[in-house]
């Protein structure tokens, strides 16, 4: 009787230990998975980079093509450097006859949830103006800043 009581523990010992996993097991699961992220998130990371640029970029254009709608409507003229984009969205606070819009839905901003931005004269267009994006740093001057050409 006590033999038969060893070998039914013996063999339900043997099937827990079948259905679990060793130690050795998991950590080598957990280094193959650490060792497939550590190729696939930079590649990942790099794309989100440009993916974000490449939106900021038609964020921008979407902005110059406002500013253009704004021009025709009076004469050429593109904003003002005291009235900014602000004019695109709501009407000089002075009486303009000419003033059809608004001519963008919402206030421009980048991938990055901040504003674009306007200069009248530009730094990169003296003749004209300048849109532009501070980047991801959100500092004006960087090298990730991006600017219509």
């Amino acid at each position: 009787m006590t033999l038969h009581w060893r070998t039914q523990l013996s063999r339900r010992s043997m099937a827990l230990c079948r259905r679990a996993f060793t130690l050795i097991e998991v950590l080598l699961v957990l280094a193959i998975m650490g060792i497939i992220m550590s190729m696939v998130i930079p590649k990942v990371m790099g794309r989100q980079r440009h993916a974000n640029e490449d939106a900021t970029r038609i964020s921008l254009h979407g902005l110059e093509q406002s500013i253009r709608m704004y021009a025709l409507d009076h004469g050429g003229s593109v904003p003002s450097a005291r009235d900014g984009i602000q004019v695109l969205l709501t009407p000089p606070t002075r009486k303009d006859v000419r003033w059809r819009g608004p001519y963008l839905e919402k206030q421009a901003v980048d991938a990055w949830g901040e504003p674009l931005r306007y200069v009248y004269p530009g730094k990169v267009h003296p003749s004209s103006y300048d849109v532009f994006s501070l980047g991801e740093d959100r500092i004006e001057g960087t090298q990730d800043d991006i600017i219509l050409q």
